[in-house]
């Protein structure tokens, strides 16, 4: 056996020991499958550690105590637009996309609208799913059902979460793999979409991400603050289009106990949330009252409960609020959404 073989092994038997391990298609290259078991052995996932010695800044130190990983793994990305300072605890291992991915789809289509292929006022319709046993197949049966036009699918979408609408416009801009060819065209590693929403939920539960990374629909918060800043830079769609999206994510009427729960007045988020089994998140542009920007990926697993998890995350959001607070201001591209 070659050096490489033995060395996965190696990781393999590490992993199980410490109760956390690794599921990815057979498919995958061996360098993704290394790198996944690095990142999850690599990092504190485990007990409380000196994160004042192994963290960068004071900043990213306090936010690793928030996020200690003894109860679940808990992943974190932030930038400030401003400064460029940047923040991560497990920011770069795999965490479930769950709802968040839906940004990344909205971006896709508008895509396909700049190029013609469709308009805001296409009539599209959701995609309905139909009562199918769990693992009963690689895709959850669904029929169509009511037709809405394409931004009032992108609206219920975002702000509501809407599964039926975000499959409606999966099936547009044609499945998981167009958005994952959209998302490494515009330099985004680390996302990938595998499954509709509809199977998604059907099979949920099947792993516990606490303790198993699966890179099926998965993403890193890093590749997920990437996807966040050079949307509201501007760099991957025109105004018009960016501003449908982060439109919608200013309007979101879920996740009210995550990222904006503890803010100050006058702080605007836009954000999109995303929960499953045993797993919460959400993503979003912070914007201060003084101009400033920050981009946020926070992914929560564990931790006992949905409530529990959603406290981490309005409290880690809090901290990356007060730590860059003293930074200059100065916004590399305004939202005029």
């Amino acid at each position: 056996m070659g050096v490489m073989g033995m060395g996965r092994i190696a990781r393999w038997c590490a992993a199980l020991a410490l109760g956390f391990t690794t599921i990815a298609p057979a498919q995958a290259a061996d360098a993704e499958f290394a790198n996944a078991f690095d990142a999850a052995l690599g990092t504190h996932v485990r007990a409380p550690q000196n994160y004042d010695a192994i963290h960068a800044s004071p900043l990213e130190a306090t936010i690793a105590r928030i996020a200690d990983g003894s109860a679940g793994r808990i992943g974190v990305y932030a930038v400030d637009l401003a400064s460029g300072r940047e923040v991560s605890v497990l920011g770069d291992q795999r965490f479930p996309m769950a709802s968040t991915s839906k940004i990344a789809i909205a971006a896709t289509f508008m895509e396909q609208v700049e190029r013609g292929r469709y308009s805001l006022t296409s009539e599209l319709p959701l995609m309905v799913p139909v009562a199918s046993k769990r693992f009963s197949g690689d895709k959850a049966p669904v029929v169509p059902g009511k037709y809405y036009k394409a931004i009032d699918l992108i609206e219920m979408m975002i702000t509501r979460s809407n599964n039926q609408a975000t499959d409606g416009l999966l099936a547009a801009v044609g499945g998981p793999a167009v958005v994952n060819d959209w998302a490494r065209r515009n330099g985004i590693a680390n996302y990938n979409l595998t499954r509709d929403i509809a199977t998604l939920v059907r099979d949920d539960g099947e792993i516990d991400p606490a303790r198993t990374v699966d890179i099926r629909d998965s993403a890193t918060p890093a590749a997920m603050v990437r996807l966040l800043s050079g949307l509201y830079q501007g760099k991957f769609l025109a105004d018009s289009s960016r501003n449908v999206i982060l439109g919608a994510m200013s309007r979101c009427k879920t996740g009210t106990r995550r990222i904006p729960a503890m803010l100050p007045d006058g702080v605007r988020v836009a954000h999109k949330t995303g929960s499953l089994n045993n797993t919460s998140s959400d993503i979003g542009i912070i914007n201060t009252p003084d101009g400033r920007a920050i981009a946020v990926a926070i992914y929560v697993t564990g931790q006992g409960s949905r409530p529990a998890r959603e406290a981490k995350i309005a409290n880690i959001a809090r901290a990356l609020y007060d730590g860059y607070a003293t930074q200059p201001a100065r916004a590399y591209a305004s939202a005029s959404y």
